[in-house]
């Protein structure tokens, strides 16, 4: 599963760059996440494939998880793991388990419409506590 979130209609890369002062929803794909490395911040999908019709995560079958070791080996220094949303948050226990602080977060979807912009970047900037 290969996917880009729309920024015109998802709040992530503005919640993104309030969090780190900078406008990584005005740059291409390819150079927000050397920026937000830089700010010590990585995204990664929790789900490795799956299949979906739509954007919903409630149409989401057949998850395959990604492989939550490797992502141990890749970044030995990960001590806090955010969830967009409590569908990726049912991971969060298997994290929680192998020793990360997990923070499940409100997710940016505009499906989750019962949050303003502002309620959901203060939930947001939790990750930095």
């Amino acid at each position: 599963m290969a996917c880009q979130i729309n920024q015109n209609i998802n709040h992530l890369w503005p919640i993104l760059s309030a969090l780190t002062g900078e406008p990584l929803a005005d740059l291409p794909y390819a150079e927000r996440l050397p920026r937000l490395l830089a700010h010590g911040i990585g995204l990664w999908d929790v789900l490795g494939a799956c299949e979906r019709e739509g954007s919903l995560d409630s149409a989401i079958r057949k998850p395959a998880a990604n492989d939550f070791a490797r992502l141990r080996e890749l970044c030995p220094r990960l001590h806090t793991v955010g969830f967009n949303g409590q569908t990726s948050g049912k991971f969060a226990p298997q994290f929680a388990a192998a020793g990360y602080r997990t923070v499940v977060l409100p997710s940016t979807s505009p499906a989750h419409a019962a949050m303003s912009f502002a309620q959901k970047l203060a939930a947001w900037r939790a990750l930095g506590r």
